[in-house]
């Protein structure tokens, strides 16, 4: 089949009904559904972005066996070119949401490519998990699958194991021939209700005990007996004007629980099976932390920039860039999107092979990043916020400039040191979208704990560092001090 178009994508979503539930209503049809249909429509500009001229060969790779196009996300590296190309088509795909679709479908696609680079560890508790692996990518890959995942137990008593919760955690409840019946729920499915399939696996910290929760698998979002609850939205389509909340008219990305109520699955779907040993090893033995880090960094590097450039234009609207303090400010912004920068260029000079003779972005400068951004995008929006200051609460809407008895006053009074009054409003209504509406407070959340807990990933770094050059340089600087002498020895003579 090859890349998809955004319409071929919108049809699929109509024509495989679900069971989505928000506000209280079952949702069968996602794709036009005033909570779902302007998030889905972006998506589907992605997938028509791929057949685009200017931008096909930076989003798409020929696959040498079908001639058929694939996403770029899927194509194994051979080269640091081939990496770089590969971030290219991340950074078109990223841009074009300014970095806010934080699930774009690029993102799983990479977690595909690293599920089958290291196939070869599925297969050690039996080739046909190997194999199954090497299926999945290769059908969700020819037939350009948006993808999303649920990797967290519902948030109810963590001072417990999966296996001492009763039925609340998702579990396989039966086996059969074909394959095997998963019941419980998990959290949280990004985009989830306008996804075509859902890949589950576990974060580390399964025990002896969780074996009925140690599951790695795929389920097409509607699959009988799945069943969705959504948040609340933060956007009705129709609801809010796009003067006014630009952004969140067009990227709000909804957020679900998945209930599975005797869902059954297809060994052919089955990558892991009842193995707490692998469910924990998967992260550190598979490249999905390099492939994944890579694409949300890349991500992450035009949001950042999106965020900085508004705090720039922010504070030049009402000349507040001439002051020492917001110079500061924005100069740490700067700073953020700078070490964006520098860690994924590393990430590709000091790329890696796997075991498959593939190359992958090196994990260290990516998982910095990662660490980095939990902090830094929230400041980032503190400092947006503190520019605005009290000018982000002043805006009229976009309904009120356009009434003809106020204009006067309109024109007058919310003009900026160089704007007219409408470019000023509408800069500030992008600026408050972002960092003040219930759309930008989600995506500082988001930021915050898309990639797990930060602490736990912070104190990863150093559990997982190679030491070798800091001990190095310890034990060379304790060897200034050679041995001790006797009171009244010459100085330095014990070196």
């Amino acid at each position: 089949m090859g890349v998809r178009t955004g319409a071929e994508y919108l049809q699929g979503l109509r024509s495989s009904p679900r069971d989505v539930w928000v506000g209280g209503q079952r949702v069968d049809n996602v794709a036009d559904h005033p909570a779902f249909c302007a998030v889905a429509r972006e998506i589907a500009a992605l997938y028509d972005m791929q057949h685009q001229p200017e931008h096909r060969d930076s989003l798409t790779a020929l696959d040498a066996v079908t001639g058929e196009r694939c996403g770029i996300a899927f194509e194994p590296a051979q080269t640091v070119d081939d990496l770089r190309r590969r971030r290219e088509g991340f950074r078109l795909w990223a841009e074009a949401s300014f970095g806010l679709l934080g699930r774009s479908p690029d993102f799983l696609n990479t977690t595909l490519l690293a599920l089958w680079e290291d196939r070869s560890v599925f297969g050690e508790a039996g080739e046909r998990y190997a194999d199954s692996v090497a299926w999945y990518y290769d059908h969700v890959r020819r037939h350009d699958l948006f993808l999303s995942h649920a990797l967290v137990p519902p948030q109810n008593d963590r001072t417990k194991q999966s296996h001492e919760q009763g039925a609340l955690h998702l579990r396989v409840t039966g086996e059969e021939d074909g394959g095997i019946r998963i019941s419980g729920a998990r959290m949280i499915a990004t985009l989830g209700p306008v996804a075509d399939e859902i890949l589950l696996y576990n974060l580390p910290g399964m025990k002896p005990g969780d074996e009925d929760h140690a599951l790695i698998c795929a389920v097409p979002a509607s699959a009988p007996g799945l069943r969705q609850i959504c948040r609340q939205p933060y956007v009705i389509a129709g609801e809010r004007a796009s003067f006014d909340h630009p952004l969140s008219t067009r990227f709000e990305e909804n957020d679900s629980l998945l209930v599975f109520h005797d869902v059954f699955v297809p060994w052919q779907r089955v990558f892991s099976y009842r193995n707490v040993k692998l469910s924990g090893e998967m992260y550190f033995r598979t490249a999905i932390r390099n492939h994944t880090a890579y694409q949300t960094n890349t991500r992450a590097l035009a949001k950042m920039q999106f965020a900085t450039g508004l705090a720039m234009a922010v504070a030049r609207s009402i000349g507040a860039d001439t002051f020492l303090h917001v110079q500061h400010m924005l100069g740490e912004c700067i700073g953020y999107v700078e070490h964006l920068k520098s860690g994924l260029a590393r990430a590709e000079v000091e790329a890696e092979r796997t075991a498959s003779g593939t190359l992958r972005p090196a994990l260290a400068p990516l998982q910095t990043l990662r660490t980095m951004l939990p902090q830094a995008y929230p400041r980032v929006i503190e400092i947006l916020q503190t520019i605005g200051a009290g000018g982000f609460m002043l805006m009229p809407s976009g309904a009120d400039l356009a009434a003809e008895e106020i204009a006067g006053d309109t024109a007058t009074y919310y003009a900026g040191a160089q704007l007219p009054s409408i470019d000023r409003v509408k800069l500030f209504k992008l600026a408050w979208d972002l960092a003040g509406e219930a759309f930008g407070q989600r995506l500082v959340q988001y930021e915050r704990y898309y990639a797990g807990d930060p602490v736990r990933n912070i104190a990863g770094t150093y559990l997982a560092v190679d030491d070798t050059d800091y001990r190095r340089l310890v034990d060379a600087a304790l060897a200034l001090a050679g041995e001790p002498q006797p009171a009244g020895a010459a100085p330095g003579s014990g070196a």
